[in-house]
């Protein structure tokens, strides 16, 4: 599998806010996450950094 998660980079510990993620796409000042089940969400943020091993996504805003 290669979904990743996603998470906003606040403070001191990055939140989880969408597991299971198979597409980031830009949008309107931000970005859309779209999940393998087909949850969409869409944040205000940018890319932070990705980890691609772990497949995670780091976003800030």
């Amino acid at each position: 599998m290669c979904e990743a998660n996603v998470y906003l980079v606040e403070g001191e510990e990055p939140k989880l806010i969408m597991e299971a993620v198979d597409t980031v796409e830009p949008e309107d000042g931000g970005l859309r996450l779209i999940s393998i089940f087909g949850d969409q969400k869409f944040i205000k943020a940018q890319i932070h950094s990705l980890s691609l091993v772990d497949h995670n996504i780091f976003l800030k805003t």
